[in-house]
């Protein structure tokens, strides 16, 4: 079984509140694009994962792939077992939920393999436990997520958009990133303009986009990664209609009018970025009739 992993990028990211153990309430537009890692899923008696390609992510017990499969696993109570292969084009660390993708493929590919016929639900309960944005990742396509990541509105896409994401600089941890956070009570923010934010995606509306869009996170990120804030201003230089940075960082990207505005700019900002990569929104949800059409290894 052959699975798309594919990254998300936030369009807006205001941080509510936060709650008293400690866990950060968001109001967030999310949506998948085109660039994905490859998971691969052979049946086996054992649970054993290996990394194909040279990426700084653990190709042990620690992956959040093989902490997936363990948690499905233990919540079956089943002894089906598999090889999990990972190949990363997601780059880490990026705020583009890759290990979040990873993982929530590996539940909807073995909750199939494995015959468990478990709920969306039910995976997103287990998927939580290992990470905020698995939910999401497990519904895909365009959405509004609340909460602390468990609470998934699936939106209609009627656009798509040309993007070019950079990564400048090296990662950052969403751990490191909220706990350098200001975000005292009076200092909650007010999630009234997504709304705005979303007419404006479906309308294809720049200006309102400029004007409504924001991540409360990303003058936290740039404060710890400087490169962050350049990046953004050489998209907008290289013609972008706007451009910020996706989740805790420290990718950003550039939304162009066109598909020959945004290979322009990549041919330019690759020269200087090695992690650059041209990419477009997804229209239709890839897990909208999960596995109907699935690839299935001979």
């Amino acid at each position: 079984m052959l699975i798309k992993a594919h990254a998300k990028i936030n369009w807006y990211l205001r941080v509510a509140g936060k709650r008293e153990d400690g866990y950060h309430l968001l109001d967030m537009l999310m949506q998948q694009i085109s660039l994905h890692d490859d998971i691969q899923l052979l049946p086996s008696e054992e649970l054993t994962l290996q990394v194909l390609n040279a990426s700084p992510v653990p190709d042990n017990t620690d992956n959040l792939a093989y902490r997936a499969a363990k948690a499905l696993q233990d919540y079956a109570g089943t002894s089906s077992g598999a090889v999990i292969t990972l190949k990363k084009r997601i780059p880490v660390g990026a705020g583009l939920g890759g290990g979040s993708a990873d993982a929530a493929a590996v539940l909807h590919g073995l909750n199939k393999m494995w015959v468990l016929n478990l709920s969306l639900r039910t995976l997103s309960e287990i998927g939580l436990s290992l990470g905020a944005d698995i939910p999401y990742c497990l519904t895909g396509g365009f959405a509004r997520v609340q909460g602390i990541g468990e609470v998934v509105e699936p939106l209609p896409a009627l656009r798509q958009y040309w993007l070019v994401v950079i990564q400048p600089c090296k990662g950052l941890s969403t751990k490191e990133v909220f706990g350098s956070l200001d975000i005292s009570p009076d200092k909650a923010g007010d999630t009234s303009g997504i709304m705005q934010v979303q007419d404006a995606i479906d309308r294809g509306d720049y200006h309102a986009l400029n004007q409504f869009s924001r991540n409360d996170l990303q003058q936290t990120s740039a404060l710890l990664r400087p490169a962050i804030q350049d990046a953004v201003r050489l998209l907008m230089s290289t013609g972008a209609k706007h451009a910020m940075m996706s989740g805790s960082g420290s990718a950003v990207f550039g939304v162009f009018g066109t598909y020959q505005l945004a290979k322009t700019a990549y041919k330019s900002i690759n020269k200087k970025y090695r992690s650059c990569y041209l990419t477009y929104t997804l229209k239709d949800n890839p897990y909208q009739a999960f596995f109907k059409n699935f690839t299935q290894i001979k």
